[in-house]
């Protein structure tokens, strides 16, 4: 079919996956490879453009390298797209969806944050996107100041607990109890529990003895499955796995996803913590460590910030995005990710170009096997963005210094339209 600009008029600015739909196929098999190459003979098409975050950049990056050394006649070219952030390097600042999906995430944060302030009387337990790296929640926190936000990637660093993380939230709501303010907002990112570095380690055992037995698991009756899981763990693993709430256990011996890992983001992480809290403040008051009140309130903010209308940063990141794949196409460029930087500047002065995909290449373990990959970009703790967040953290937590950014702004004075995300900001100023 040929896009003509009717047609392209009516997608234009709507955010989402309108007219290309998406999907989570991993390609790594020569047949999958072969089965492509068929469809794009039969459409004549002689250059692939693939639009996704690692995972489908992986995907750009095999293909390429095979029709390649085939010698396929077709081009593949990639695009950095992920509202997660994980996806950037020295070459790629940000990728399009992070902007808008932050924003709007935000909008809806700051609404809670500012009900939460005019009725006092709940403690708002915020799950966001991004189970690999805490992104969002930072970029989050540093738009909506909340009094609590947990890093995945300081979890990790500082080896943690649970009962450390649990620990650290009962006591910001009983100091603020002590001060007669029984509310506030706690910023959860949806791979927290994976980042924990004993539940970390059970779910990378989980993932190896799932698909070594997976046809053996399938079989097993429903009922059966977790204790039929624990006999396969080491020891360790075993214990922590029993130590779990039951629907934290349940939840981890879910299907996998179509790359046979845990679903990390079935785990209603926002919930665990708050009963855990619960529980700890309870303890708490028998002993008179805790004389507030304690009531919850549990949010999930998923897939209301993956389709949004994007944000005038994003359409314009897109346009030229999308514009520079033609170009690195028209160039005879395969193996290419399209690459916009000096993106803090007004969109004129963007500077255009390309990068090797395999630059950005790494050896790591999928579903049991040793895997090229692209490595996703963590939180920088030595970073700018999550060096501002630590200098406020005890202020937020302390104070009530709620920000309420309502919603994107299309029409206006660029320093309120067109501004980046903070987190892009503070990276430039390095």
């Amino acid at each position: 079919m040929e896009l003509t600009a009717d047609i392209i008029d009516e997608y234009r600015n709507t955010g989402g996956f309108d007219i290309i739909g998406s999907g989570r196929t991993k390609l790594e098999k020569k047949d999958q490879f072969d089965k492509g190459l068929e469809i794009l003979k039969a459409l004549d098409i002689k250059a692939l453009v693939i639009i996704g975050g690692d995972d489908s950049n992986t995907n750009a990056c095999v293909l390429a390298e095979y029709y390649k050394a085939i010698g396929a006649g077709v081009q593949v070219i990639g695009c950095p797209k992920t509202i997660d952030g994980d996806l950037k390097n020295s070459e790629i600042e940000t990728s399009f969806g992070f902007d808008t999906a932050t924003k709007v995430y935000s909008e809806i944060i700051g609404n809670i944050e500012r009900d939460c302030n005019s009725a006092r009387k709940y403690w708002h337990f915020i799950k966001l996107m991004g189970r690999s790296a805490s992104h969002v929640t930072l970029e989050c926190a540093l738009q909506t100041q909340p009094n609590i936000t947990l890093i995945g990637e300081e979890v990790e660093a500082k080896n943690q607990t649970l009962d450390d993380i649990v620990t650290y939230i009962a006591q910001v709501v009983a100091d603020r109890a002590a001060r007669g303010m029984n509310f506030g907002t706690v910023l959860v990112p949806e791979g927290l529990i994976e980042f924990i570095p004993a539940i970390k380690k059970l779910i990378a055992e989980l993932n190896d003895v799932l698909a070594a037995n997976q046809a053996e698991f399938d079989m097993i009756q429903a009922d059966k499955k977790i204790q039929y899981i624990v006999s396969k763990l080491s020891r360790e693993n075993a214990a922590i796995f029993k130590s779990l709430p039951e629907s934290v256990s349940r939840q981890l011996a879910l299907e996998r996803d179509p790359h046979g890992n845990v679903q990390v983001s079935l785990i209603e992480t926002e919930q665990l913590l708050a009963d855990m809290v619960g529980v700890k403040l309870a303890e708490w008051k028998k002993e008179g460590k805790f004389l507030g009140k304690y009531a919850t309130q549990h949010h999930f903010c998923g897939y209301e910030g993956r389709c949004a209308a994007p944000s005038n940063f994003d359409a314009d990141y897109c346009y030229s995005l999308g514009y520079n794949a033609s170009m690195l196409i028209a160039a005879g460029k395969t193996g290419y990710m399209s690459s916009i930087k000096n993106t803090v500047a007004p969109a004129d002065q963007w500077v255009a170009g390309g990068i090797p995909i395999t630059m950005m290449m790494n050896m790591e373990k999928r579903n049991g096997e040793m895997k090229p990959v692209i490595r996703k970009a963590l939180v920088e703790l030595d970073g700018a963005p999550f060096k501002e967040f630590i200098k406020h953290r005890a202020e937020w937590a302390r104070e009530t210094s709620f920000v309420y950014p309502g919603p994107i702004q299309y029409f206006g004075p660029t320093e309120v339209c067109d501004q980046p995300t903070k987190t892009l900001k503070l990276e430039h100023l390095r």
